[in-house]
This record gives C-alpha cells, sequence and structure tokens, in this order.
C-alpha cells in the first residue's frame, strides 16, 4: 500500500494542472474507469450502462453547470492495478470525477489517484473503506454498506420469517463475502436465542464439491431454519445447487453480490432463495420510481437489465451532478461539501445520507427478492435497525 501511495502522491503535480484546465473547457469530463473486459466485466456491464443512461438523461436537461458531461472510458481489463493508470489517464484528460468498479479492491487503487489529484470517485463498492477511512474525503460510495446487509437479512429472517435458527455457509475469497456473513452472524447472535446459529463453515469459489459442508449440515439434529449463504458466481449457484441436490431445502439467503438471474439455470427451479439488492428489474418494484428507471433502461439498451446494479451506475452520476450544480463547482472540495450534505437525498437508488465521516449507506432500505420455481419476483423494501460497519 505505501509503494502504491507513493507512486500516486509523485503523479500529482503531473496532473493537477489537467484539472484545472478541463474547468475551462466546454464539456464536464466524467472518467469511467471500469471494467469493459475480463471476468469481471460481468459486475460492472449494467452499472456502466445506468451511468450512461444517467448522463444521457442530465445532458437533455441541461448538463451540469450549463455543460454537457464527456463520457472518458478506460477499460481496466478486470485487473485492479490498471486502474491506477485509467485514472491517471482520464484526469490527465481533463476528467473532474471518476467512476471506478463496484468493489474495494479493484477501485481502490484508482480511487488513489483521484483523491491525490483532488478528483472526486464514485464507486458502487459495498465496502465502507471505499471512503474518508479508507481513501479520503473525495471518495463516495453509492451501495450499501456490506455489514449493514448482513445485518438486515438477520434482522429480517427472524423478525420477518420467524426463522429461528440459523447457519452460516461463508465463500471467505472476497471481504465483501467476508463482512457480509461476519455481520449477519454478529446480528443473529445479539437478537436471537442463545445457541439458535447452529453453525458456520467456510467454503472457496472455485471448490468443486461442498460435500463435506453439506454432510455437516444435514448431519445437524434438526436443519436450520435459514442458511445465511455468502457468495458470487459461479461458486455460489454451485454451492446452492449441491445443497439442493442432497436435499437440503432450508431458504437460501444472500447478499447483492449473487443479485440477477442470468444464472438461475444452474440451479434447475430454484426456490426459497431470498436476495438483497436496489432494486427489482420485473416491474413490480414497491417504487414506482425504480420501476420507471428501468423501463427507460431497456428502452435505451434494447434489453431488460439482468442485475439491479444499473441503478448504482445512475445514481452515482446523479449525485455528482446534483452536488456540483447546488455547489456551482467542479471543485472537488466544493461538491464533497455538498455531498456531504445528502439528508436522504432522494437518488433513484433510494434516499441516500452522507456526512463528512461516512460516504456509504449502512440504513438504506434495500429490496428482497424471493426465487420460487425459477421465477423472481419482489418481496418488499427493508432496512437494518443498527448501522454499525464494526
Amino acid at each position: 500500500m505505501k509503494n502504491l501511495q507513493s507512486f500516486v502522491a509523485a503523479s500529482v503535480l503531473a496532473t493537477a494542472a489537467s484539472v484545472t484546465a478541463a474547468q475551462a473547457e466546454d464539456t464536464v469530463k466524467i472518467g469511467f474507469v471500469m471494467s469493459y473486459s475480463g471476468w469481471f466485466q460481468q459486475i460492472d456491464a449494467a452499472t456502466i450502462k445506468g451511468a450512461e443512461l444517467a448522463v444521457a438523461e442530465i445532458n437533455e436537461n441541461g448538463g451540469i453547470l450549463g455543460r454537457q458531461i464527456e463520457i472518458l472510458p478506460f477499460d481496466n481489463k478486470s485487473e485492479p492495478p490498471l486502474g491506477a493508470d485509467g485514472a491517471l489517464e482520464v484526469i490527465g484528460n481533463g476528467a473532474t470525477a471518476v467512476m471506478l468498479p463496484s468493489d474495494f479492491d479493484f477501485g481502490a487503487p484508482g480511487a488513489f489517484v483521484a483523491q491525490q489529484n483532488g478528483v472526486i470517485a464514485l464507486s458502487g463498492a459495498s465496502d465502507p473503506k471505499f471512503g474518508v477511512t479508507g481513501i479520503g474525503p473525495y471518495a463516495y460510495s453509492i451501495s450499501n454498506a456490506a455489514q449493514s446487509q448482513g445485518a438486515l437479512l438477520a434482522e429480517w429472517a427472524l423478525n420477518e420469517q420467524g426463522w429461528d435458527t440459523a447457519y452460516v455457509l461463508l465463500d471467505n475469497t472476497i471481504s465483501y463475502t467476508n463482512s457480509l456473513c461476519d455481520s449477519f452472524a454478529k446480528r443473529w447472535k445479539e437478537i436471537a436465542p442463545e445457541g439458535s446459529l447452529l453453525g458456520e463453515d467456510r467454503f472457496r469459489n472455485d471448490d468443486a464439491s461442498i460435500a463435506s459442508q453439506v454432510t455437516r449440515i444435514k448431519g445437524l439434529e434438526a436443519q436450520p431454519e435459514a442458511i445465511m449463504m455468502c457468495s458470487y458466481a459461479p461458486g455460489g449457484p454451485s454451492a446452492i445447487r449441491q445443497l439442493r441436490a442432497a436435499g437440503v431445502t432450508s431458504p437460501v439467503l444472500t447478499g447483492e453480490s449473487l443479485d440477477g438471474d442470468y444464472w438461475i439455470g444452474i440451479v434447475p427451479d430454484l426456490s426459497d432463495f431470498y436476495v438483497v439488492n436496489y432494486g427489482s428489474v420485473y416491474g413490480d418494484d414497491p417504487s414506482e420510481a425504480v420501476n420507471g428507471f428501468f423501463t427507460r433502461y431497456e428502452a435505451a439498451t434494447g434489453g431488460r437489465a439482468d442485475v439491479s446494479y444499473a441503478l448504482r451506475g445512475y445514481s452515482m452520476i446523479e449525485a455528482y451532478a446534483t452536488a456540483a450544480n447546488r455547489a456551482g463547482s467542479l471543485d472537488a472540495d466544493a461538491v464533497s461539501a455538498e455531498l456531504n450534505k445528502f439528508d436522504e437525498e432522494p437518488l433513484v437508488i433510494g434516499n441516500t445520507t452522507f456526512n463528512e465521516d461516512l460516504h456509504i449507506a449502512t440504513t438504506r432500505p434495500m429490496l428482497v427478492m424471493q426465487a420460487q420455481d425459477g421465477k423472481f419476483s419482489a418481496v418488499g423494501r427493508f432496512a437494518a435497525s443498527v448501522g454499525n460497519l464494526d
């Protein structure tokens, strides 16, 4: 990390003049330093399209400070170190804000460059470190923190569903899944009867088999009423398929990393599966603003969104444009000051609050989606009662 920060610091003098020059140009330039190719592309694709829709709609309504927004794309090829190169390139070409991948490890290299060059960094990372504590005061995530997602699911399972016992199955290959399951287990132990967390087990995303974990679950005196599984494709869907094939019928809960139905064919007739995300792509969201967004998204892109991440991309640009217009400036300090005043700001992703110390949502409601017989539908929006990020 020190080497990266030293590299970033060395770039400041080389690019600072470019930022100043950009503010005198005709367009407002926003860098999209994203995974346009590689394995992380499936995560970033909808975010990019959502952001592109925001740019088009904001431009139709006068742009930012009366100027049209121009996108400066850079493909990091799903290689995190290239994010620093990309940020340097787009900032050097005049970007006053940079959108980065929705993961701390992928987004941090570029965010450090943006921070050191006085440029706002935007992401959908669910790690609170993408903010003041991990990057600096110019870094903002539009997402809900992984820790709050885990707490939300624990409260929803116990209080809304009345499930009295649970089991945690963690794919511990990335920080998001670790934080998600850790927070679920912590919150469950705080609010559920002692001993009702029946076990905690681990696997790796590239494990071909979770037979031993399945055996331990089936060997319990009583089957858990809910299994909290923290994973992502392809390992997560494979694990669910193995659970169901072995006769484990307990409801499975998970976070946003298994959003969408692009993988559902791996688990035929998937049922009793619940995922928390930002909005339904099927037209049945409780929020008409979300339904309207996905109607416009389909018209603009020619196809239905397969994940809710497009809401994140749109709302990143929406938030930046709102703050810059209120600030009357593209200066990062002025824009950041306005972002930090957001108090239940009505963005398409939901009402959003930032302050000087916290640049990520912790108690904003999220949507619980249910899969039954291979089809998803919205259950309802719920919020964690606590915003603890420990």
